[in-house]
């Protein structure tokens, strides 16, 4: 195994916990937005507004490329990554994909003062959650090796993600 990739939607702990579990394991941490914001020399709000969710989307495509290239990474996907087939192929093809799920409840709260998610900076945020999270939880699923529960605090969920992939 090259890599593990977290998966999961915004506000699961991804970033969190892919800190925790480079901290513990020893592997570089990549968080994907970051890696494209650095790149860019733009925020992800940025360039959204600027250039579109399009113009995000190849940038991230790219980013897939290049990162599926490097070994002993744990990679934080974006929320979105793993919706287009062509990141789950590179990715799947580099690492084991972990889906940290969690409920419709927990992520409204956790995102609830988000102010740099493009996506969510709607009039009915919630509503906007759900609707965005009963499209990509199947999705995660499947583009996915390993599941985790993500309800919990990001130490947990970290240590199941050690515990899971460490050989036995």
């Amino acid at each position: 195994m090259k890599n593990i990739i977290l998966c999961g939607f915004m506000g699961c702990g991804k970033s969190t916990i892919g800190r925790i579990v480079s901290k513990k394991t020893g592997m570089e941490f990549i968080d994907m937005d970051r890696y494209i914001e650095l790149k860019t020399g733009l925020s992800v709000k940025e360039i959204f507004e600027r250039f579109g969710e399009d113009e995000f989307r190849r940038l991230e495509r790219e980013a897939c490329r290049e990162l599926s290239d490097r070994d002993n990474l744990i990679i934080a996907a974006g929320g979105g990554t793993l919706t287009f087939d062509e990141n789950i192929e590179v990715l799947s093809k580099t690492g084991r994909i972990v889906f940290i799920d969690v409920c419709l409840n927990q992520l409204c709260d956790r995102l609830k003062n988000d102010k740099k998610r493009p996506l969510l900076q709607v009039e009915n945020r919630n509503e906007r959650i759900r609707e965005l999270l009963e499209v990509r939880r199947p999705i995660y699923k499947r583009a996915s090796t390993i599941e985790v529960d993500g309800n919990f605090n990001s130490s947990v969920v970290a240590g199941y993600v050690i515990g899971i992939l460490s050989p036995r």
